[in-house]
């Protein structure tokens, strides 16, 4: 053994004087190879005394595969924290959470918290930014109130409105810096937050412009028309469709106005209906379309409102006949409050060539349970007649019992002189034999 350890000895000796000699000429920056080797004997020597322990980054003596030298050896993963001008925590949902349900075209404010984790000022050329889903009728950006420094929340909210029909909504919404940069949450800063909500409710017609249409005053540019009219009067006519023939061929099962305008150059024909106040949520609906077979029809669909002597337009369709028609859902919110006229009116556009123009079941829509009250004077017209008879015919039982008693008396004496005088001949013609 006292051999085998000389020769280790001188070995390791002659490897160290050429390491030596290398590193005169060897440039400073190379890895030092000294160390592999040191690494290499300590192995070496604990393989001799029987140890089977190996040294950290090195496989067994035993094993053929490759293994790393003292310059490659692997480093334990640490993270490494990547810090980011634009980062944000989302913290919470202040207002609304997710599955919050809502009446129809009900306004309401979505509010969310959330942090500055980046190492950038959030100043008010940030704003809170719309990128997807649905919209809500919410505005496309706002800008932040205040700066927001890193480490500091805030609350950010927008006027959002709830959706008309039943079902479940979800807009998508993010931050936008001053460079126009969008950015959120998560690892990537680029999660966006959103609100979720379920509309519900029920809905009923608040009013009824087929209903009523001859509640309303119609007339061309210089005449008043009559309603119920005749189709096809040049001055301008009013019909109620129960079955409409749309302008694509197909039969509605809804009622619908036929409105045809004065047979002259831009003539009109418009019906002014009686006063209505108007509640917020309230909505006009319809379809506008030209009636089967009106080819040249060509005309521009209005609906207006007088108020306070003034007469304003609220919108207006261009309608020409090509086998379609166009559904109307008109919000009435900024007249809540008031009591207007409305004014359903038709234009031809142009000359008059046929330009038959049908309004589909025009209505009012109203969010909520219909009142009872609507319902009360149909029941209180029928009702209060019912009693008038009744106590009419109270007072007739009077007169047939006073009568009843007279009769009576009158034929108790009348006997009496009908057996007076039949005994008296009887006894006469006995003592003549």
């Amino acid at each position: 053994m006292s051999i085998k350890r000389s020769h280790t000895f001188i070995l390791v000796i002659v490897l160290t004087i050429t390491q030596l000699a290398c590193n005169i000429f060897t440039n400073p920056g190379t890895p030092d190879t000294f160390a592999t080797l040191n690494g290499l004997y300590t192995a070496a020597a604990l393989t001799q005394a029987g140890s089977t322990t190996s040294t950290p980054g090195l496989p067994l003596p035993t094993t053929t595969s490759a293994f790393a030298s003292g310059t490659n050896l692997p480093v334990p993963a640490t993270p490494v924290s990547q810090s980011r001008c634009d980062a944000m925590e989302f913290l919470g949902d202040v207002t609304y959470p997710d599955g919050s349900t809502l009446a129809r075209n009900n306004n309401f404010v979505k509010t969310w918290r959330i942090q500055n984790i980046g190492t950038c000022t959030w100043t008010p050329s940030y704003a809170l930014v719309f990128v997807n889903g649905d919209s809500m009728n919410g505005a496309s950006a706002l800008a932040l109130s205040r700066n927001v420094n890193p480490g500091e929340a805030i609350e950010v909210s927008v006027t959002l409105t709830a959706p008309n029909k039943e079902g479940s909504y979800r807009g998508y919404w993010k931050l936008r810096n001053g460079s126009g940069v969008l950015f959120g949450f998560g690892t990537q800063a680029d999660t966006a937050f959103w609100v979720n909500i379920k509309v519900a409710g029920s809905s009923y017609i608040a009013y009824s412009f087929v209903t009523n249409y001859c509640n309303a005053n119609w007339e061309n540019k210089s005449n008043v028309l009559p309603c119920p009219a005749t189709a096809g009067d040049p001055n301008g006519f009013v019909v109620r469709l129960d079955a409409p023939l749309m302008e694509n061929g197909v039969i509605e099962d809804e009622p619908g106005l036929l409105t045809s305008p004065q047979d002259i150059i831009n003539g009109i024909i418009a019906g002014q209906y009686p006063a209505f106040t108007v509640q917020k949520g309230d909505r006009f609906r319809t379809n506008v379309n030209c009636q089967y077979n009106s080819n040249k029809c060509d005309v521009i669909f209005y609906l207006k409102y007088k108020n306070n002597g003034q007469t304003k337009t609220l919108a207006s369709w261009h309608e020409i006949y090509e086998g379609k028609y166009y559904p109307v859902d008109l919000d009435l919110s900024a007249l809540a409050g008031e009591t207007v006229k409305f004014i359903l009116m038709v234009s031809a556009n142009g000359g008059q060539n046929n330009d038959n123009a049908i309004w589909l079941h025009p209505h009012i829509l109203r969010q909520g349970v219909q009142p009872v009250s609507t319902k009360t004077p149909t029941s209180t017209f029928a009702y209060t007649p019912t009693p008038t008879p009744t106590f009419t015919l109270t007072p007739t039982p009077t007169s047939t019992y006073t009568s009843t008693p007279t009769p009576t008396f009158t034929l108790t004496p009348t006997p009496t002189p009908t057996y007076t005088p039949t005994p008296t001949p009887t006894f006469t013609f006995t003592p003549t034999p």
